[in-house]
């Protein structure tokens, strides 16, 4: 028994993670059902009612609570492996990336999940913590339901199904997170 705890606690490889990531791809779209984190917001808006004043939101839902009940299994897996398999609070990253983060002023950055000097409600009242998690989150939200989707839906689930609007959305993506990373983020974190 704790030798297989001690294979699922450890990281696993791409040449396991991703044939299982394929087979599930075969089966979703055998089934004819795609994959998506952000469509669950639509199907929850479609729960309480949001069909009577948007048809958007006008659909049957019953359809995708399979989706719903994933991302739960996202939330209690995610939960069972920090809480149980996992051996220590500290992220992994590199030793260049928590040099570089240290030299913009973040402290700890390799301590916890997301740095706390970035992520706490103390922050949200600076230009800095406003900008990062306010307009950062209005612009991931508003970016996902014009892409049609997120990242997973589009990166997994769309390029799967050889879709030519996911190759676009995904290099989309990339360019984005790129040009954020090397261009944005480094005089964001200097205010």
């Amino acid at each position: 028994m704790s030798s297989l705890i001690e294979w699922i606690s450890q990281p696993w490889p791409w040449y396991v993670a991703g044939p299982i990531i394929a087979l599930v791809m075969f089966f979703l779209l055998y089934f004819g059902n795609t994959f998506g984190i952000s469509s669950n917001l639509r199907t929850v808006c479609s729960i309480i009612g949001g069909g009577k004043n948007c048809e958007f939101f006008d659909f049957n839902w019953k359809n995708q609570i399979w989706n719903l009940v994933f991302a739960l299994g996202l939330v209690i897996g995610g939960s069972v492996a920090h809480e149980y398999l996992s051996s220590s609070s500290e992220v992994n990253i590199s030793a260049e990336t928590v040099a570089e983060l240290k030299a913009y002023g973040i402290e700890n950055p390799g301590n916890h999940l997301v740095p706390k000097s970035l992520f706490t409600w103390e922050s949200l009242f600076s230009i800095k913590g406003f900008v990062m998690l306010v307009l950062g989150g209005f612009l991931i939200g508003f970016g996902t339901r014009y892409a049609g989707g997120c990242t997973s839906g589009h990166a997994i689930s769309g390029l799967s199904d050889l879709q030519l609007p996911s190759l676009i959305a995904v290099v989309g993506f990339f360019i984005g997170g790129l040009a954020v990373t090397y261009l944005i983020l480094p005089y964001l974190l200097t205010l």
